[in-house]
């Protein structure tokens, strides 16, 4: 595998780093290894609970979320891990904006910090529109070590697309 598309705009040398991971057949251990913890959320009303707790706990200020779930439409080629909308509405002479987050399906099955990471990249959106300096400092006050969960996370998407054998699907105890 020599193209790498959910590391393409990171370093040669890192990219070079994976392929070699991945030719060994070390990468999927490594990542079950540093994140073995699955979470239990499984359903639309639990992601809106998980979700609606990280927001009141960093983000009490932002407006309401009407709605979060899970999107089977959503899909890591059209580079959406998740989306967060505002959809407006007029209510007599005022205007009301339902905000919404859908998280991709597959974080179903993915490790406890890589949805964490999605949920966080999401509720950053609420203040900061665009991928900007002030959205990825909002990013890592919820989650130190976010920027190392948005690599690994996109390495776990590499090794995920791995035929059978070496997908890495985290196991229930």
């Amino acid at each position: 595998m020599s193209s790498l598309p959910y590391l393409a705009h990171y370093p040669e040398a890192l990219q070079a780093q994976v392929r070699t991971a991945l030719a060994q057949g070390r990468l999927a251990d490594g990542l079950r290894a540093r994140y073995p913890e699955i979470h239990e959320v499984r359903t639309d009303r639990a992601l809106y609970d998980y979700v609606t707790g990280l927001k009141s706990r960093f983000l009490r200020q932002a407006e309401p979320l009407s709605k979060v779930v899970y999107d089977q439409r959503l899909h890591v080629i059209r580079n959406a891990l998740g989306t967060h909308t505002a959809v407006s509405r007029v209510q007599g002479n005022r205007l009301k904006a339902k905000r919404e987050i859908r998280v991709a399906s597959l974080f179903k099955e993915a490790p406890a910090a890589f949805l964490k990471m999605i949920v966080v990249h999401e509720l950053a959106h609420l203040k900061e529109r665009e991928h900007g300096k002030a959205f990825y400092a909002l990013c890592t006050h919820m989650t130190p070590d976010y920027h190392q969960l948005e690599f690994d996370l996109r390495v776990w998407l590499t090794v995920a697309e791995l035929p059978q054998p070496d997908r890495i699907v985290p196991s229930r105890p």
